[in-house]
């Protein structure tokens, strides 16, 4: 965004500005209308909100360091980025719960504004970084020239090496933060997690696996019948699936704790709500980092 404008005419910054616009819109109008994140933005700590945001911020240089930006982008326009996106995200938070009127700035006190705000952002400041990114990118501003070893991995589907697995965990978390958060400050999760019995919760955990196998081999894997009989792809569908399983339960897990859904409840509805959710978030994991890669 801002960092290129010595190398991009005015035209193009304003058009990276708007795909991060609609974005933000497209990726949080959900939580923007959601009265439980209206209600934790007055409930949530000054630490909460820390977290929140530096969480937010964490995502935000993953996702522009190994997915957003080209590969020879410098750390200091993954930093500088982040921080606009962010920005960003509070300009838009702040506008559209003021056009909805969840704010009315002579009626509250300045910590519960801040704190819906704060709380809206985060995931309107991801969903920027995606469109800014995604929406829209031209060819010129994707093509890297590849190896033939790395064009037949890729079409196989073969993920190696510590920085693709740095980078699946990345994607795979905005994924799940992204469809995952829109659900957890909502009350069904914990109706969902009491009202359940123990082999509900192992079929929500098979179906959230079914659909991470399903994603990752006919999406992510493109390309794998072919390969189906090379040594280890097998081992890499396995590996890629149950990682980004387990990037969903954590997030899972964070996003309840934010919305305070374990408060008061025993270790066994706290993990059914984390399998609950991460039926979405698992998804989200899944076929999110095919859609903002």
């Amino acid at each position: 965004m801002g960092s290129n404008y010595q190398k991009r005419p005015v035209r193009k910054s304003l058009q990276e500005y708007a795909r991060g616009i609609a974005g933000g819109l497209l990726f949080s109008f959900p939580l923007l209308y959601t009265m439980e994140v209206w209600w934790s933005g007055f409930t949530a700590t000054p630490l909460q909100l820390l977290i929140m945001v530096t969480v937010t911020y964490l995502l935000l240089l993953g996702y522009n360091r190994y997915a957003g930006m080209r590969a020879d982008a410098s750390w200091r326009s993954v930093f500088i980025d982040s921080v606009e996106e962010m920005g960003l995200g509070l300009v838009i938070a702040f506008a559209v719960l003021f056009v909805l009127n969840r704010i009315e700035l002579q009626q509250m006190a300045l910590d519960e504004v801040m704190g819906k705000i704060i709380i809206e952002a985060m995931a309107v400041s991801i969903g920027v970084s995606i469109g800014t990114a995604q929406l829209g990118a031209g060819e010129e501003d994707m093509e890297e020239e590849e190896t033939e070893a790395q064009v037949e991995a890729k079409e196989a589907g073969i993920r190696t090496g510590w920085r693709s697995k740095v980078s699946l965990v990345v994607l795979a978390l905005c994924g799940s933060v992204v469809v995952g958060g829109n659900v957890a400050p909502t009350e069904e999760v914990i109706m969902l997690a009491v009202e359940a019995d123990s082999y509900h919760i192992l079929l929500m955990a098979l179906l959230s696996l079914g659909l991470s196998v399903l994603v990752v081999y006919f999406s992510d894997f493109r390309g794998t019948a072919k390969h189906m009989n090379k040594r280890g792809m097998a081992f890499a569908i396995t590996v890629d699936t149950c990682l980004s399983y387990l990037t969903a339960l954590a997030t899972s897990a964070f996003l309840l704790w934010f919305f305070g859904r374990f408060e008061g409840v025993n270790f066994e509805v706290a993990f059914a709500q984390c399998v609950v959710l991460g039926v979405l978030a698992s998804l989200g994991a899944s076929a999110g980092r095919l859609l903002i890669k």
